[in-house]
Parts: structure tokens; C-alpha cells; sequence
């Protein structure tokens, strides 16, 4: 990919002046932590936020003013207001933003057959919807009661980063195994 190439170009710079050289070369985890697959894991889920905010935003165009206090329907006494609807357009959107760049750029997933995607995309959802009850749901309302709501959710927001991230790595886009490697 021409982006993991100019990336691994930058690196290769950065890393041939001696001031950063003696830097890596003291602290060897950094090399790790600054691999592609890291940096372009954050930085499309950077993209991702983004493309949620603008989609939550666009959505609530539709609505026109005072969209928040909107009720779209009300179940026995809980009223669905647009603004839970908007949410969930704007968070189905980016998890499919995320899904295809994490497929195509960060894991280079070159599963093709329709079966194989499907399966990266309902694993993909579903460790998402997964992170979002344990996490945002359950650690969130633990921990918020305890401290400060805002500090609460900064603390999940690494939990649920580094949760995506290994369920992404180890089982939805894991590398495959050649038969030859496997009979070995």
C-alpha cells in the first residue's frame, strides 16, 4: 500500500538522525509502539470519531430545530427521542468506516470471498457491540460512581482502544496460516 510505504518511509528518516537513533535504541518498545500497525490503528480511529460526529451531525439535519427533544416513538414509558436514532446511524456509519480501513490499511485483510468478509464483518460488530456493553455500559456506571463521569470515560476510552485493537489482531483479522506452515 502506498500509505504503509511513505509511513515506513517517514520512519526510516525520522530514525537516521542520531538524536531519535539514540532514543530508539533506549527505549526498544517505542519501535513497537511506532509500527504502522499501531499509528494507523489510532489514526483511523481518530478518522472514525470524526466520521461519527459528522454523521451524528448530518443525521440531525434532517431533523430540523430542537431535534433533541424529538420523540420518534414511546414504548409503555420510555420515550425514543431522535437524538438515540441519530446516535445510532452515526455510530453504524463510523463502525463501518472502521471496519473497511481496518480490513484494507491497518491489518491488510485480503480475505475476498464473500463468506470470509462476512465473517470479518460480523465479528467486527459484534467485538464492537461487545466493548460498548462491557465497557461504555457496564465499567462506566462502576466507575462513574466512584469519580467523575468525564475521567471515568477517558480511563474506558483506552480500555475499549485496546480491546478493539486485540480482538481486531487476534481473532477477526488474525493472518491465516499457509498449508505449508500448518503441516510443520
Amino acid at each position: 500500500m502506498k500509505l504503509r510505504a511513505r509511513y515506513e518511509k517517514l520512519y526510516q528518516t525520522i530514525f537516521s538522525v542520531p538524536f531519535f537513533a539514540k532514543i530508539l535504541r533506549k527505549f526498544p518498545f517505542l519501535e513497537k509502539l511506532l509500527s504502522w500497525e499501531i499509528v494507523s490503528y489510532l489514526v483511523f480511529g481518530v478518522l472514525t470519531t470524526v466520521v461519527n460526529l459528522v454523521a451524528y451531525w448530518a443525521v440531525n439535519l434532517f431533523a430540523g430545530k430542537n431535534y433533541e427533544g424529538k420523540v420518534l416513538f414511546t414504548v409503555k414509558d420510555f420515550d425514543f427521542r431522535w437524538i438515540y436514532f441519530s446516535n445510532a446511524v452515526a455510530w453504524v456509519i463510523a463502525v463501518t468506516f472502521s471496519f473497511v480501513t481496518n480490513k484494507l490499511l491497518v491489518f491488510e485483510s485480503h480475505t475476498k470471498d464473500v463468506k470470509s468478509v462476512l465473517g470479518e464483518l460480523i465479528g467486527f460488530f459484534g467485538a464492537r457491540i461487545l466493548s460498548f456493553l462491557i465497557f461504555e455500559e457496564l465499567l462506566f456506571g462502576i466507575l462513574a460512581a466512584f469519580m467523575n463521569s468525564w475521567i471515568a470515560k477517558i480511563i474506558l476510552a483506552v480500555f475499549v482502544v485496546v480491546f478493539n485493537y486485540v480482538a481486531s489482531k487476534l481473532v477477526i483479522f488474525r493472518k491465516k496460516k499457509a498449508p505449508e506452515e500448518e503441516s510443520e
